[in-house]
């Protein structure tokens, strides 16, 4: 017979069972779900604008410019606060011993005695030379200054990341253009092994083709080593650990060549004035050291505070009045104003006036230089792009014409009409014209998006 007991162990390692089942299941689910995630995460292409994202929210720098504009923030905060009264409240207990004299003038034994006494305080600016109002506009500035610098800072780096983005691109299609002629050179060297064969060439012509493919194949090592070092430095730009399925997106790079951009200077420089995070920031500063003189000014002027105070305590030296009518009895209101005036300060309000003009002149002067520095940039972007625009134009027509010859060359190898050292020549004026096209392509490209950058605009391919 089973009794009840037993009835209730076997429920109890049934439901036990039925635990760990579903507890196993959410694991082997939870598991299959972050493989897919990272798998996912693997094989997706990283497009331009998730490495700049992804290097904004990583970067250290970016995270610093985030904190200064908290400490900016919370100075502002402070400066405001300056405004309303101040409130303190303290609380003392006393013990003291001491010997009292009996009507015989004579010391008697120490006797002890305490004081109680509880007090508030307060105190108010009701006039400073305007110190208060001054302060907080100029911490209201810093601020809106160090949210301008942060822009700047991201703007920067999401520049860099273009720059290593165009990079990669440019060190796939150049291992892609070696591996194409590695492998034409390889069916080449076969031709010219079958040729040595029948002796139809000379020794030499073999192996010159034979030299010929391991250039080349140093020439693909060379460019597989630079794409590694690009990826590399493209992820350590973003803050990412270097890995091996990290992989970018290939954009239509062919239809990002003519774009006929606005190449005049001044109009894109006075333009970039108004929106240029750096102008913006240098502006805010000239202005907060203004404020700085008229600060360093108003403490020449005399300061006014109003003070009002409230205590009481209790002291058992009183006797026969008990702690609650001490306490209640013995409150003493008390308000005052209190009035400062500098009359002789050791120079010190001078030289913080003069430092303070200084500062003004040395801002305005950083100011000056942001905006010439922004100025050459944009004129050396818009040369750059015509530079470029001509560079490329001359290395199109250079490889066309190259491989022009380059087909007649191998038309006139394969049938035997020319040797493999003129018909190599050939091919290396191809190669050399066909990298010089690459480089000029990308290098265009780069010189559009800075003149994009400065014009304001967003950066994508």
């Amino acid at each position: 017979m089973i009794s009840f007991y037993q009835i209730q162990i076997n429920k109890n390692q049934n439901s036990m069972k039925t635990k760990k089942y579903i507890l196993l299941v959410i694991f082997l689910a939870a598991q299959w779900l972050l493989n897919t995630a990272v798998m996912g995460q693997q094989d997706t292409a990283w497009t331009l604008q998730d490495c700049i994202n992804y290097a904004l929210k990583q970067n250290v720098q970016v995270r610093q410019t985030n904190l200064t504009i908290q400490q900016n923030q919370v100075n502002e905060a402070l400066s405001r606060a300056q405004r309303f009264p101040m409130l303190d409240a303290s609380v003392s207990q006393n013990f003291s011993w001491s010997k009292s004299l009996n009507q015989l003038m004579q010391y008697g034994s120490y006797g002890a005695s305490n004081n109680t006494n509880v007090s508030l305080s307060s105190n108010v600016t009701l006039y400073n030379g305007g110190r208060i109002n001054y302060n907080i506009q100029q911490s209201g500035l810093n601020t809106q200054a160090a949210q301008f610098d942060a822009d700047a800072m991201r703007q920067t780096i999401s520049l860099n990341i273009m720059d290593a983005y165009l990079q990669v691109l440019y060190s796939e299609e150049q291992v892609k253009n070696s591996r194409n002629q590695v492998e034409a050179t390889t069916s080449q060297l076969s031709l010219a092994e079958e040729r040595l064969r029948l002796r139809s060439i000379a020794q030499s012509d073999y192996l010159t083709v034979k030299s010929q493919l391991a250039a080349e194949k140093q020439t693909l090592a060379n460019a597989e080593s630079q794409l590694a070092i690009n990826r590399v430095t493209l992820m350590q730009f973003m803050e990412l650990p270097v890995n091996d399925t990290f992989r970018i997106a290939h954009p239509n790079i062919d239809a990002l060549i003519r774009q006929n951009p606005n190449l005049n200077s001044d109009s894109i420089y006075l333009s970039a004035l108004g929106y240029r995070p750096e102008i913006q920031s240098s502006k805010l500063m000239v202005q907060a050291s203004e404020l700085g003189v008229k600060i360093a000014k108003a403490n020449y002027l005399p300061a006014l505070s109003m003070n009002a105070g409230l205590g009481t305590g209790y002291a058992n030296s009183l006797s026969g009045i008990s702690f609650g009518d001490q306490f209640s009895n013995r409150i003493t209101p008390s308000i005052g104003l209190s009035l400062s005036i500098p009359i002789y300060q050791r120079r010190q309000l001078k030289s913080n006036v003069e430092l303070a003009q200084i500062g003004v002149e040395n801002s305005k002067l950083s100011d000056i230089n942001t905006r010439n520095q922004l100025r050459k940039a944009i004129e050396q972007a818009c040369v750059n792009v015509s530079s470029a625009e001509k560079q490329y134009d001359a290395s199109l027509e250079g490889y066309k014409a190259a491989e022009e010859s380059y087909a007649v060359a191998a038309e006139k190898f394969s049938q035997g009409m020319i040797n493999s050292v003129d018909f190599l020549v050939q091919k290396t004026s191809l190669i050399t014209a066909e990298s010089t096209l690459l480089q000029s392509k990308y290098n265009l490209i780069f010189s559009h998006k800075t003149l994009d950058f400065y014009k304001g605009l967003p950066l994508t391919l």
